[in-house]
């Protein structure tokens, strides 16, 4: 009794001891940037779904604004096609890759030689190589995009790590979180922030300071239009920000949903097999049992 009042003594204190800045995304003053807030995606929980036409948007995003500096190596063309993801038509994938030149060889004279790409390529990077890359953009080279949104995230903490361990309300997009944050995050610098020359003021990169200019602004990529002539979205960097991060995320795990479909399939066999051998070791150890107890008065007698 005293551990378990001892313990909830720890939890009251604990609880009474958070402030709303500690339970809220506040800015964060110490340099480290401020935490992103969340967004709603329909990919994100246990029966979400990737939205084709975002992740075509979030593509379109890509080719038109972001290929020019980085890279996505580990997607092949044919990956557009494939279930789950943007919903391309295999013609529209051939047809897209022969756009790109692909450095492929050697030739029977042992020479390098460039081809229209196919659909089995993966997406061409826009240096040859990192030290290309580098030399126009401050001297680092931009990150690829392949599983970029796997690899950036941010600590919420308590009590909301808590909450995003959780097996089926959990939350596992703090990545696109920040991608998104990271692209409509730049303003101007507060008062008396110096911002030295080759950087930006963010208001959610670490240290606030990024090398990378503001990519996109509004406007600058022209979506499909409705029957009335409208984009069917805005043309905002919010949505623009909104689209690439959800592609990002597809390009980062493009079998995510099959994946979930044959985890669910798998939860729903696991509880039917927990009760058929629940009910089976009920059926074999009733007849055992009922011989047991039986025995017990004459094992008394005995002793």
């Amino acid at each position: 009794m005293r551990a378990t009042s001892l313990i909830a003594a720890a939890l009251a204190a604990a609880l009474i001891g958070l402030s709303p800045a500690t339970l809220s995304p506040a800015r964060a003053e110490d340099g480290h940037g401020s935490q992103p807030p969340r967004q709603k995606w329909s990919y994100a929980g246990v029966f979400g779904r990737f939205d084709q036409a975002q992740l075509q948007r979030g593509f379109q995003v890509y080719k038109e604004v972001c290929s020019a500096c980085h890279s996505m190596r580990l997607v092949s063309f044919r990956n557009l096609a494939e279930e789950g993801g943007p919903g391309y038509s295999a013609a529209q994938v051939k047809a897209l890759a022969a756009t790109y030149q692909v450095k492929d060889g050697p030739n029977d004279s042992g020479e390098m030689f460039e081809r229209p790409g196919r659909p089995a390529d993966r997406f061409t990077a826009p240096f040859p190589n990192d030290q290309a890359a580098a030399a126009p953009n401050g001297g680092k080279a931009p990150p690829d995009f392949s599983v970029l949104a796997k690899a950036r995230t941010f600590e919420r903490g308590f009590p909301w790590f808590v909450f995003d361990a959780l097996p089926f309300t959990g939350y596992s997009e703090q990545g696109v979180d920040y991608i998104h944050a990271l692209l409509v995050g730049y303003e101007d610098p507060p008062k008396g922030t110096e911002v030295p020359d080759g950087t930006h003021y963010n208001q959610y990169f670490p240290g606030h300071l990024i090398a990378m200019p503001k990519p996109i602004s509004d406007g600058q990529v022209t979506y499909p239009k409705n029957d009335k002539g409208e984009p069917v979205v805005p043309e905002t960097v919010d949505q623009y920000s909104k689209d690439v991060a959800a592609f990002m995320a597809w390009a980062a795990e493009p079998h995510m949903m099959a994946r979930k479909a044959l985890g669910l399939r798998v939860i729903l066999f696991l509880i039917v097999l927990s009760g058929l051998l629940y009910y089976v070791k009920k059926k074999i150890w009733a007849d055992i049992g009922g011989e047991v107890h039986g025995l017990q008065p004459e094992l008394h007698k005995t002793s």
